[in-house]
């Protein structure tokens, strides 16, 4: 089963609940829609909660938020080929798998993009923050080329924000201006969204659940696609 949820900030006791509910193996996949943040302190804080989420009966694959390192930054990461793309992995955690962006994902015959990174709004607030949070042009680049190859035509997008026009503005902090808010990654994603054919895009970072036409923005809730 491949089941997806939105961010977890460190906070992984309704997975946790969720796999006991739904009698979850390492043989499943649950999708987690950034900000799963346990690239975060670097330090055995990290390493103490990964000990803990390989014991879960379940296989993870995170796209990248904007509260946490890349894994290709961190030294302890090595990419490996996942269902069809690249992934990184830490060898002794094999069930902790985070996407490539860019790349693209078999899913039982469905073709997935990982497209990861936003803006942190709250970023002059906090003491922790990451400088590879957004997509560069590297990055971009690689988006591209590879939709390119698909002729712009795939079922599923994973990312952490959203397209410009799909934004949920009931969601945006009402102490933040959206006048200093950084733009270039929606913005961005939103010329991606008005060329590509695509069945479902889902994407996390609000902190809400709700649903605008094709486009998923999720939280707390769980959906399963297949």
């Amino acid at each position: 089963m491949i089941y997806i949820t939105g961010d977890t900030h460190r906070d992984f006791e309704r997975i946790y609940d969720f796999c006991q509910e739904v009698g979850a193996t390492q043989e499943d996949i649950l999708i987690i829609l950034g900000d799963a943040t346990i690239n975060y302190y670097l330090n055995s804080d990290d390493k103490i909660l990964k000990e803990e989420l390989s014991e879960y009966p379940i296989t993870f694959l995170f796209i990248h938020g904007n509260h946490e390192e890349r894994p290709y930054m961190i030294d302890t990461y090595e990419e490996i080929e996942w269902n069809g793309g690249i992934a990184y992995i830490e060898e002794e955690y094999p069930n902790l798998i985070f996407a490539k962006d860019g790349e693209v994902y078999d899913l039982d015959g469905a073709k997935a993009m990982a497209i990861g990174g936003a803006y942190s709004v709250d970023k002059f607030s906090r003491d922790i923050w990451f400088d590879t949070e957004q997509p560069d042009d590297i990055i971009k680049e690689h988006v591209e080329s590879q939709l390119d190859k698909l002729d712009w035509k795939i079922d599923y997008i994973f990312s952490h924000t959203a397209p410009y026009k799909y934004e949920p503005q009931e969601a945006f902090l009402p102490n933040i201006d959206q006048k200093n808010v950084e733009k270039s990654t929606e913005r961005w994603l939103d010329e991606i969204e008005d060329k590509l054919d695509y069945s479902r895009w889902f994407l996390g970072h609000y902190h809400i659940d709700t649903r605008i036409d094709r486009v998923t923005v999720m939280y707390q809730e769980f959906e399963e696609l297949y």
